[in-house]
């Protein structure tokens, strides 16, 4: 299995394999069938076929050819996929565990067992399982206590892949025996047991209460003191350090500061190394310590260094190189600083180069899209670089890949790109082929993909205002719209997002009419009142973009009896997320700016004819939130209908004091937020105008 630098694995480790003589060939097959067979026979069984001579001697015959089964079912499996699932379903692992168990299992039976089991669960997640169901970890913890060494070996190792997997199970470290058990193995003189503690922390370490239990156990301290180990020791340890303060700037600083700063000084002295796996593993060990705690990682020399060696990286063969644009990802991310480092050691000019210079069909050609997506989300000359390395028709063509990691990683770079007008109206990227690229990738059997595609289209709608057109004459508004009503609620905001943006500053009454033809008010009520409140929040924005540009796009959501305003009444009365509340306000605010109809369904909205007069409107509570948007966009509602002065207005005023929400506005004369407090005072002047003092 190859090496990740994110879990510290490693490859399968074969131990060495006696030859096996002609005669003993023919006595015991090497089929799997019958070796499986043999093997569940166990004891005596497995040597009744070689004529052994005596009741003694053919129970040590009998031992002997399980010894050679297990070999041999270890050495065919080593490194063979398909070997692997043969075994598994001939149902091979119980006996191969059962022979861990066995009270008197000789060493030798008991090291070529536990290989077998440490070689079925690496790389294969149904052989791991197959492995844990038979109860493997549990012998093989016994067996870490045996008198022989090369059986604690064997144990040791077979654990450690076993806990590559996912599947293995978590050890609770806040529990003491299981703390007490980890920093046994940890303080063992067998590296192949500390090498294994490292790796249970590893996978163990989830919640930062684990961390700074073994923070406070001094683990850290224990695992950098094994830097000096074997190569193999120090990367499970490195990996262990960045599990245990990853995303926790308690114990990151506790570890930054730990010796005066030794252990910290250790990573940075590791990014040197001779080794290009421990170099990934060191520079991603200092990533996650500048994410828990950026004050104790502000050296700007060392990030530039962490930029240049993840570059190097990228050049090293296999996983490493695989993994290192992608740490280069998590490192700059939504950082500018970082980025504009990073454009300063030229990382676009490098990493296109190298996907020009390589396979699309690469786990390499994805984690590179992903690094040049990051380094384009900010900065318009990374932009401008990318586009001049030719990268674009590779883009393009990536878009169409067989594999969809790539479709994915391309639509997020494309997504990055199309952040800047300039490359849209430059002639960088051809608008009519990027978009019908797209739109294809919005019927794709990947649901990520889609996704991606969406993002990306999202910002071409909101950078391509002056030639919305293209858009709108693609056929991409009828897609969104069925994706609108997806079972997948992120499908289902990405596309009402598009839709928002596309109707972002649309001026044409031809091009309102046309989405909404498409949308339909019933839809759009249903999206208002989706299950989800940031479906319901974007959909809310995108009755906002409806609405905007001239008096008359009021009446599109006010038509069909009201259907979409009364749903936007019923999310507020229900108090949902701030975010929606503060966007219906906001779609009311600007309806009841257009006309006298349009203020009384806002009115009819906010104070709707019911018999529970005891219950408050949702207005006052919205005037006494500790949002300040909230208030302000409730304030800026209130004032477009009592304004204009005229006699409906005036009307409309006392409705509001006998609903308390005056006597509400009157409290706010000192509200916090200067916006607030200023829309506040022109409220009440206009009530004044409009109702002759007789409420103040």
């Amino acid at each position: 299995m190859p090496a990740t630098a994110s879990g510290g694995a490693r490859p399968e480790e074969a131990a060495a394999a006696t030859s096996v003589s002609s005669s003993a060939a023919s006595c015991m097959g090497t089929r799997p069938e019958e070796l499986t067979a043999r093997l569940a026979g166990s004891g005596p069984a497995l040597g009744a076929g070689c004529g052994g001579s005596g009741a003694g001697a053919g129970g040590e015959a009998a031992e002997h050819e399980r010894v050679r089964a297990l070999r041999e079912i270890k050495n065919q499996i080593i490194g063979n996929r398909t070997k692997k699932l043969l075994y598994l379903r001939l149902g091979a692992v119980p006996a191969v565990v059962a022979a861990l168990a066995e009270p008197g299992a000789s060493p030798a039976a008991l090291v070529q067992a536990a290989a077998a089991a440490g070689s079925f669960a690496c790389g294969v997640e149904d052989g791991a399982r197959a492995v844990l169901a038979a109860g493997a970890v549990g012998h093989l913890i016994g067996l870490l206590a045996h008198p022989d060494e090369k059986v604690v070996d064997a144990s040791a190792r077979a654990l450690r892949m076993i806990y590559q997997s996912k599947l293995a199970p978590k050890f609770d470290v806040n529990s003491g025996k299981n703390m007490d058990f980890v920093l046994s193995l940890l303080n063992s003189e067998n590296e192949n047991v500390t090498e294994l503690a490292a790796t249970i922390i590893s996978h163990s370490c989830e919640n930062s209460a684990e961390q700074l239990s073994l923070c406070s156990a001094g683990v850290p301290q224990k695992l950098v003191s094994l830097f000096g180990g074997s190569m193999n020791l120090r990367d499970a340890c490195l990996d262990s350090v960045t599990a245990v303060i990853r995303n926790n700037s308690e114990v990151a600083k506790r570890f930054a500061s730990m010796d005066h700063g030794k252990g910290f000084r250790s990573v940075i002295g590791l990014i040197h190394d001779r080794s290009p796996r421990t170099r990934l593993l060191a520079c991603l060990c200092l990533i996650a310590l500048g994410h828990a705690s950026p004050c104790h990682f502000q050296d700007k020399q060392i990030k530039t260094k962490l930029i240049m060696v993840l570059l190097e990286l990228m050049e090293e063969p296999g996983h490493v190189g695989d993994e290192a644009p992608l740490a280069l990802t998590t490192l700059i991310k939504e950082s500018l600083e970082l980025q504009k480092q990073a454009l300063t050691t030229n990382a676009v000019e490098k990493l296109s180069s190298h996907l020009l210079a390589n396979s699309l069909e690469t786990k390499r050609a994805v984690t590179i899209l992903l690094a040049l997506s990051e380094l384009c989300s900010e900065l318009e000359e990374s932009r401008s670089q990318l586009m001049s390395a030719k990268v674009s028709t590779l883009i393009l063509e990536a878009l169409k890949h067989d594999w969809a990691d790539i479709r994915v990683a391309a639509c997020s770079c494309l997504k990055n790109i199309c952040r800047s007008p300039k490359v849209l109206s430059g002639g960088g990227l051809s608008c009519d082929t990027v978009i019908g690229s797209l739109i294809q990738l919005l019927y794709d059997s990947s649901a990520s993909v889609q996704v991606a595609a969406l993002g990306a289209i999202c910002n071409i709608a909101i950078n391509l205002t002056p030639r919305k057109s293209i858009l709108l004459h693609s056929g991409v508004v009828s897609q969104l719209v069925h994706l609108s009503k997806s079972m997948d609620p992120t499908l289902r905001l990405k596309s009402v997002w598009a839709l928002r943006n596309i109707m972002f500053n649309l001026q044409s009454p031809k091009d309102k009419d046309f989405i909404v033809k498409e949308l339909t008010l019933s839809t759009l009520s249903s999206l208002i009142c989706d299950s989800e409140h940031f479906v319901q929040e974007r959909t809310l924005a995108l009755v906002r973009n409806l609405i905007d540009g001239y008096v008359e796009s009021a009446n599109y959501v006010i038509g069909e009896d009201g259907i979409v305003v009364d749903a936007i009444a019923r999310q507020l009365n229900n108090a949902s997320a701030p975010g929606v509340c503060i966007q219906g306000m906001l779609v009311l605010a600007n309806i009841a700016a257009a006309n006298e109809m349009t203020k009384k369904v806002v009115m009819n909205a906010l104070l709707p004819h019911r018999t529970d007069s005891i219950k408050p409107s949702f207005v006052v509570k919205f005037l006494q939130s500790k949002d300040n948007q909230l208030r302000l966009a409730t304030l800026w509602c209130l004032l477009n209908l009592i304004y204009p002065k005229c006699e409906a207005s005036s009307g409309r005023v006392i409705g509001l004091q006998n609903a308390g929400v005056i006597q509400q506005v009157k409290s706010m004369i000192n509200d916090p937020c200067l916006d607030c407090k200023l829309r506040v005072r022109m409220v009440l002047e206009h009530c004044v105008d409009n109702a002759d003092d007789c409420f103040m």
